[in-house]
Order: structure tokens, then C-alpha cells, then sequence
């Protein structure tokens, strides 16, 4: 029988979208057993609590569909006890196989061909391919100034002149750490109510400036805030996050996932990281204790540097982005080249963890940067 080369076999035609589009992708393979200043991720595991609920896992548990009650309203206490759920009700929060997916059921539900997806650049780069795949115009406003300042004007323009069908705010912004004060969020989001603000708060514990505190979703039902426990609970590979609005926009962005999308071992460890809160808190201390030892050292080399929100910063190294990265993985140290983000040229973003961490990673970049 004669056979063909796969090359050049026929296949259904897809979208032009999705055959325009470049897939995002990160490189994650390879990370174990080094220090993982790479991807923001909790750099010492989980709260003892998980380890053990996931260890007391039966076959039950396992062998049949994963159940969801009594998730939403953990969160939704946790968050009142945090005072920053005063307004929310557990209708007003979807469970989704980790943000990224929950940005992606977003767009799935709002996106439409042609509209106008609005954001900054530069930020996380999942929301791009997101927009592209319902084949979204998308339009990125700058970060102004050397320390990155929110172009606030210029998004307010735009919002009220074009009705943009989707705002993208990362709240404080990766890479840059750019924070955004949560009453200009509801001042935004309140120019049209034609635009659905998303307001990615991934990294907000290490800033305290969520907009939860304060937004009321029946009077701003345009507003939809993203959570996680991958960057404080260390729940990253299990992939859990939360999108928290009107019960209306949640109800809509639930009616496009799967029936059982988040897995009963994700549940389970969620639930347990909830209860631990003081674990969270215990270790987003560390972190700023961290950050602010990072901060003197930096000032006091004159290296070039730039720290604001969230659990990382950027460093511009005298010897080069890529060949620093290089030499911090020989060293067993994982760090992120932005070298090809717009106005980051020259930099890295290193992950902020434990103060033993960092002084480890200030080490070997001492050594390599000959500082």
C-alpha cells in the first residue's frame, strides 16, 4: 500500500485565527531541584495542612467526579476575614483549572471577532493569544516614564472615545510591578459599561491593592477580579484559580468550560491552603523582608534595577540578559530573560523568595556581574 508523507496530508482547515496565531509558551521543562526565580511561583511549597489532606487522599476521592461545594464559600470567608469580602457572595466566584484558564473562558464568553481587546505593554503575555484566538483587535498602551507609571490617561481616552469590549488590568503588573490604586480600577471601569474590566490580582498580596475591599458587583457588574493560589499557597501545579464578579458574567464565563475542569486533588489542597492562612501570610513576610534586604544591596552596588509590586523585580546586568541567565542556571539558579519585552531591553526578572534564597542568588550574580 502506498503511503504518504505527513507533510503533506490534507487536514480540515482551522480557523484563521487560531493558524495566524503564535501559540504562548513557556519554558518549564527542566526545573526541578533548582532555585526557581523564573515564574513568580511560592519558593519553599505549600502549608503542611496541604501536604497532609493530599496524603489522606482515598480511592473514593479519586474514582469519581471531583465535587465543588464548600470551595467558593471558603474563599469567600477567608476573604471577608482579610476584609476584603464584605460584598461578595460565594454566586460571584468561579473555580477554573488555574487564571490562565480562567482568562481563556473569559475571552471565550466576551471576545468577538473585531472588537477591540484593550491592555498595557508591557504585561503578561497570555492575554495576546487569547484575544487573537477569537481574532480581537488588540490595542497595548505603554507603561510611561523609566519607572513604568500606569498610562491612565491614554486607557480613559480610549475607553470612552472607542468602548474597547475587554480592559486588561495586571494589578500590580508583570514584569514591571506597576501598582494601579484600586479606587482609579472602579473609577475605570465605570467610563462604559459596554467594556468588561479584568483585573488580574495574581500578585496583590505582596502589594495589598485589590480592588475587593472596596468594588460592590451589583453596582459595578462590568468588573471581574482574577485570584490564584499558585504565587503565596504554592499550589501552582495543581493548577486552581478564581474569577470573582457579578454572578451574571460568572454564570456566562462558566457556561463555556467543561462540567469538571478542576481536579478533586486541586480542591482538596485548596481548601487546606484556605485554612492556613496565617502559612500565607508567614510567607509573604519572608518575601518583603526579602525584597527590602534586595532593595539595600542594589542601591548600595549601584546596580540598575527596578523593584515595585509583587514578588519580583527587574535587573538590567552589566554582562548581558541572556548571558547572565545562563550563568545563574550553571550555577543552579533560575532567572527570566525580558530582553525582548518593549522598554526592557537589557533586563531580567528575578522572583523574589526567601531571604536565604536571595542572598544565594546575590551571591552567584555578584560573581557573574563582577560587582
Amino acid at each position: 500500500m502506498e503511503t504518504r508523507n505527513n507533510s503533506f496530508l490534507d487536514t480540515p482547515k482551522p480557523r484563521k485565527a487560531v493558524e495566524a496565531l503564535s501559540p504562548y509558551s513557556a519554558p518549564l521543562e527542566g526545573r526541578r531541584n533548582l532555585l526557581r526565580l523564573d515564574f513568580n511561583e511560592n519558593t519553599i511549597g505549600p502549608s503542611p495542612l496541604v501536604i497532609k489532606a493530599l496524603r489522606e487522599i482515598n480511592r473514593e476521592e479519586i474514582s469519581i467526579y471531583p465535587e465543588y461545594s464548600g470551595l467558593k464559600e471558603k474563599l469567600v470567608n477567608n476573604l471577608k476575614k482579610q476584609g476584603s469580602g464584605q460584598y461578595i457572595k460565594s454566586s460571584e466566584i468561579g473555580i477554573f483549572n488555574g487564571v490562565d484558564a480562567a482568562i481563556n473562558a473569559i475571552f471565550h464568553a466576551y471576545g468577538e471577532h473585531n472588537e477591540m481587546m484593550l491592555t498595557t505593554s508591557p504585561t503578561f503575555g497570555y492575554y495576546t493569544p487569547c484575544a487573537q484566538m477569537r481574532g480581537m483587535q488588540i490595542t497595548s498602551i505603554p507603561y510611561e516614564g523609566i519607572d513604568f507609571q500606569y498610562p491612565l490617561k491614554k486607557i480613559c481616552e480610549i475607553i470612552t472615545q472607542k468602548n474597547p469590549k475587554i480592559l486588561l488590568i495586571c494589578n500590580p503588573n508583570n514584569p514591571t510591578g506597576t501598582r494601579l490604586n484600586p479606587k482609579k480600577v472602579i473609577e475605570i471601569a465605570k467610563l462604559s459599561t459596554n467594556t468588561l474590566v479584568i483585573v488580574d490580582e495574581l500578585y496583590e498580596a505582596f502589594t495589598s491593592d485589590s480592588i475587593l475591599p472596596f468594588v460592590n458587583f451589583q453596582k459595578t457588574p462590568n468588573l471581574v477580579v482574577l485570584r490564584s493560589l499558585s504565587k503565596t499557597a504554592g499550589l501552582a501545579g495543581l493548577r486552581i484559580g478564581f474569577a470573582i464578579g457579578h454572578s451574571k458574567v460568572i454564570n456566562l464565563v462558566n457556561r463555556v468550560t467543561g462540567p469538571y475542569d478542576v481536579n478533586s486533588f486541586a480542591v482538596i489542597a485548596a481548601l487546606a491552603a484556605l485554612e492556613d492562612q496565617s502559612y500565607i501570610d508567614s510567607y509573604v513576610n519572608k518575601v518583603l523582608e526579602a525584597r527590602d534586604w534586595l532593595k539595600t544591596n542594589l542601591e548600595k552596588h549601584k546596580v540598575k534595577y527596578h523593584i515595585s509590586g509583587g514578588n519580583y523585580f527587574l535587573i538590567w546586568p552589566n554582562s548581558g540578559p541572556i548571558e547572565t541567565e545562563k550563568k545563574l542556571k550553571e550555577n543552579g539558579i533560575l532567572v527570566r530573560s525580558m530582553d525582548e519585552k518593549l522598554n526592557l531591553k537589557g533586563s531580567l526578572r528575578v522572583s523574589i523568595g526567601t531571604l536565604q534564597q536571595m542572598k544565594r542568588f546575590w551571591s552567584a550574580f555578584k560573581l557573574i556581574d563582577n560587582i
